[in-house]
């Protein structure tokens, strides 16, 4: 008897819902400039940028003056065209990633209002922007935004034309592959493809089959866009780039564990629970009338599309939390569709664990830097400077508020706002602690570095975000007499006589003496 009265309120207004979707956009930009360079990822990518600009060479890149075989060229052009307009900087770096995580909001929008309503339009891309994965991914920068708008493009398009059979979807599909082969490879075309494979085989529709793979002006679209960098950079610099990123970085990562980037058969489980907060508990109902998804076009093309990429994931031997974002993009269309018809006050339940849980976490944090290797010891030293009396108050009022919602019965109306909390907390405040709480002296000694008359090498460490801050290529390899070294506070014993630059925590930068 007590949640009856949700059944009755009205839908959320017009302008709410737009206030809501505005501010969820907004989100994407705050903050990006307050987090220091996380490495590994984010300093690879941005050094690599960095070193393009050092080069001269805007066709392939380099990592501490070595080849970089890991992804295409896309997102590397994105980041250097924003470095060029706003300099060298954190907001610049990771502005091409916010714009791709707009561009994949604005993609589950407008396909759902061509598919459904405008009411179910604004909640898919209110759940879009607001869920955690999303919202995270959208201030990386990486290429992974950039991929996953691309695919959310392909993948929307792809089932217009497979609903309504114009070649300007099927087209646009294409198009949109070209663009994800060139910013990460054979996955932007695998996961679409194959999702339409499977989804026309449970149809037995096999005719259209053919049909997807055989349209000459798609191919051409997609030759256009995606090949003439690939055979550029295989004339000019040799098959380096193909042999090591298609045989290495795709094959090797599925047959083998890179990095040392594994995990159970069950990994990617709590990563969907938490990549779909606060959202997390509409997926049970979903779980619940699955059958009455599967007899609907999309709902069935959805639970495909998530079923693929969740098996391929789970069986590739190189496990990383955001692959399984691959395979969201409709799923969150469906959550929009059953956040309409939220009832429970449960629902809200995992975002209010969420909201305690950073509340606690700088507890938590400090309960386990004994048990951490040393490195992470001397990081995790002054955990209370980083996560001060404005973190704490933050999520405790979160937390406060999503309790008065579920007491209120507002399920809908509070699992919107706390998403959009969510995302807040998690760029003024979360990132910016945790950031400045690892990567803190990495940047203080990269910006020292800059301004040395000497060669600086790396040696003993791997943050290739300290190449950033340094605004120079840093070779990895053992110092010279005279040369700078950035390294770890435990190797300075295995150097010959230094001076020291600056040393905090586990990081060390030093000048050997001549």
């Amino acid at each position: 008897m007590g949640i009856r009265p949700v059944l009755n309120k009205p839908a959320m207004g017009r302008g709410f819902a737009w206030g809501l979707l505005l501010a969820a956009l907004a989100s994407f930009f705050s903050g990006l400039a307050l987090v220091p360079l996380f490495d590994l990822d984010e300093g690879a990518f941005s050094a690599a940028t960095l070193e393009m600009f050092e080069r001269g060479d805007f066709l392939a890149t380099y990592l501490n003056g070595m080849p970089r075989y890991d992804k295409p060229i896309l997102s590397y052009w994105l980041q250097a065209l924003s470095a060029w307009a706003f300099g060298f900087n954190e907001f610049a770096l990771r502005l091409a990633s916010a714009l791709a995580a707009v561009a994949w909001v604005l993609l589950a929008y407008r396909f759902a209002l061509r598919l459904y309503d405008r009411e179910t339009a604004l909640n898919a891309a209110i759940v879009t922007a607001t869920a955690f994965g999303v919202s995270f991914i959208g201030r990386a920068a990486t290429a992974d935004a950039l991929l996953d708008a691309t695919l959310a493009g392909a993948l929307f398009a792809q089932f217009m034309w497979l609903k309504e059979g114009r070649a300007r979807d099927l087209h646009i599909a294409w198009a949109c592959m070209a663009l994800g082969f060139l910013t990460k490879g054979p996955v932007a075309v695998a996961v679409p493809l194959l999702t339409a494979l499977l989804y026309l085989g449970s149809r037995r529709d096999w005719r259209r089959c053919l049909d997807l793979v055989s349209n000459r002006r798609a191919w051409l679209i997609f030759a256009v866009i995606a090949l003439p960098w690939y055979l550029a950079v295989t004339w000019v610099k040799g098959p380096g780039f193909i042999e090591g990123f298609f045989l290495k970085h795709n094959v090797g990562r599925f047959s083998g564990a890179m990095e040392g980037h594994g995990g159970g058969p069950f990994y990617y489980l709590p990563v969907l629970l938490a990549a779909t907060l606060p959202f997390t508990g509409l997926l049970l109902p979903l779980i619940k009338k699955w059958r009455a998804h599967w007899r609907d076009d999309f709902g069935r093309y959805a639970l495909i599309l998530f079923g693929l990429v969740f098996v391929l994931v789970s069986a590739s031997a190189t496990k990383l939390p955001h692959y399984l974002l691959y395979g969201l993009s409709a799923l969150l269309v469906l959550l929009a569709r059953e956040l309409r018809e939220a009832r429970g006050r449960w629902l809200l339940l995992p975002a209010l664990l969420t909201f305690a849980a950073l509340y606690f976490l700088p507890d938590l944090l400090a309960a386990k830097q004994d048990q951490a290797k040393p490195y992470y010891q001397s990081l995790l030293a002054d955990i209370d400077h980083h996560f001060g009396q404005a973190y704490r108050v933050y999520f405790a009022l979160a937390a406060g508020a999503t309790a008065l919602f579920m007491a209120w019965g507002r399920i809908a109306d509070g699992l919107r706002l706390t998403g959009l909390a969510m995302s807040y907390g998690l760029a003024l405040l979360l990132l910016p602690a945790v950031g400045n709480l690892l990567q803190g002296p990495v940047k203080e000694a990269g910006l020292l570095a800059r301004h040395l008359d000497t060669t600086v090498v790396m040696d003993g460490i791997n943050n290739p975000s300290f190449s950033v801050y340094a605004g120079r290529v840093v070779e990895r390899r053992a110092p010279l007499p005279g040369e700078a070294v950035f390294t770890v506070t435990r190797h300075l014993a295995e150097l010959p006589p230094y001076d020291i630059i600056y040393i905090r925590k586990d990081i060390a930068l030093v000048r050997l003496q001549k």
